[in-house]
């Protein structure tokens, strides 16, 4: 039986993989900021298959709040074995450039919170064990339209190429998950394509490439290609077009 500690549980990615395990029979500890959510979720789970459901309330800026979080996942099920990190927020760019304590907020909730987080469970973790933290294809390289997001998950994406490193000697497996867009309430104003995703595809990606203990994972695939180019265009006509 899997113990599977969900962090931002309510988002909808997060939710897709809490179900997945759950079909699995899987005992799930939730975490996330809505208490109601989260126990509408919880029950839903139990539903679908789960072995235990419990939930914890944390907002995760709160980093001197998380020590106690996870201690409380480890009493609730014996011992944590995989870790979903999914927490985050989707900032207004042109809000963040009006507002330095806005900015930092945001590159808090999704950068540092993040490396905080993963830097506790590092020393938790058991051999075995697998950390899969959601980034973003956005870390890849910064934008006009999204460069206070794109540099926090650029630098979650460094911080766990090194940890991935450092733990895979203890034999804990860190996955990076690198989303395209994916339709989500989150993105429930964007405009939507060929490109987009549905929560459900990118979670069973998750679930897949945690299990096949990869070290990264663009998810859908083809977003590696996509990536691969934007990185590669040099940076002076790079300036010059608008993506």
């Amino acid at each position: 039986m899997q113990k599977v500690l969900i962090i931002g549980a309510t988002s909808a990615i997060a939710e897709a993989v809490a179900r997945l395990y759950a079909a699995r029979g899987s005992a799930l500890f939730l975490v996330g900021r809505n208490a109601a959510r989260l126990e509408t979720i919880a029950a839903d789970l139990r539903v679908r298959g789960a072995q235990r459901v419990d939930t914890g309330v944390l907002d995760m800026n709160d980093v001197a709040g998380h020590a106690a979080m996870l201690d409380a996942a480890w009493a609730a099920t014996g011992g944590i074995d995989s870790v979903l990190v999914a927490h985050g927020t989707l900032p207004d760019q042109e809000a963040c450039e009006q507002s330095v304590d806005l900015a930092m907020r945001e590159f808090v909730t999704n950068g540092t919170s993040t490396i905080a987080l993963c830097v506790a469970l590092a020393q938790r973790l058991p051999s075995g064990a697998n950390l899969a933290v959601i980034s973003s294809v956005a870390g890849d390289r910064g934008r006009a339209s999204n460069y206070l997001y794109g540099s926090a998950k650029a630098a979650v994406t460094a911080f766990l190429s090194g940890l991935g490193q450092k733990l895979g000697k203890r034999g804990i497996n860190v996955l990076t998950i690198k989303p395209g867009f994916v339709d989500t309430p989150m993105t429930r104003d964007f405009k939507k394509g060929a490109l987009w995703a549905s929560a459900d595809k990118v979670a069973q990606g998750i679930v897949r490439a945690s299990d096949r203990r990869r070290a990264v994972a663009y998810l859908p695939g083809f977003w590696w290609a996509i990536m691969m180019v934007i990185k590669n265009i040099p940076e002076f006509v790079f300036r010059r077009i608008k993506l």
